[in-house]
């Protein structure tokens, strides 16, 4: 049996939450580079490699938010 109040069991698990955290972060990262891929490169038939340019990512930002 597993005791919450026993200090070694308290001693393990601390990193549980931090490794939630961390997964949820990456899988976010990997979620918004992803969708920039498929939205860039399917969508609108361009260059891969200009994905991660940030020129292309400034001059969208000033298409969207043009005054």
């Amino acid at each position: 049996m597993t005791d919450k109040n026993n200090p070694e069991v308290k001693r393990r698990a601390w990193w549980v939450p931090l490794l939630k955290i961390v997964l949820i972060l990456l899988f976010f990262a990997a979620a918004l580079i992803g969708g920039a891929v498929a939205g860039y490169v399917v969508l609108g038939k361009q260059d891969i490699h200009d994905v991660l340019n940030w020129s292309t990512w400034r001059h969208v930002f000033d298409l969207v938010f043009a005054p």
